[in-house]
């Protein structure tokens, strides 16, 4: 049983890149859907599928994308908000990760979005990850 199921997620991803797999499963839960949209929508991801394991939870199956030279898309991967230490932020004050060329992905009350859907909508909430 994982007690974050994010960091999790994100650790599969990096550790599936690294070995250049073409797809990953991670265990389904609304906050990694959330995640995988968000992944997907930015092009960070090819896509993803929801696959049944016979638990009842399912599982969420990512399908990665690389460049033509062979490196993933995802080159950087980090978790900012943990279980012990939640991070939350005004939408003044949220990150521009390598200066607009990677994403922060937060959690708000309209759902899991980017820095930068954040900034447009005025919404802050907790950051989850950023990506680059």
């Amino acid at each position: 049983m994982h007690s974050d199921p994010i960091a999790d997620m994100l650790t599969r991803i990096r550790n599936a890149g690294t070995a250049r797999q073409n797809y990953v499963n991670v265990k389904k839960s609304k906050i990694c859907l959330g995640i995988a949209k968000v992944l997907q929508k930015e092009g960070y991801i090819t896509g993803y599928e929801l696959v049944d394991d016979g638990t009842g939870q399912g599982l969420i199956r990512v399908e990665l994308k690389y460049a033509y030279d062979g490196m993933p898309a995802i080159t950087e991967v980090k978790r900012v908000s943990k279980t012990g230490r939640r991070i939350y932020c005004a939408v003044d004050k949220l990150p521009h990760i390598m200066n607009g060329m990677g994403i922060a992905i937060v959690t708000t009350n309209k759902g899991v979005m980017t820095d930068a859907e954040c900034r447009k909508d005025n919404v802050s909430g907790e950051i989850l990850c950023t990506v680059c």
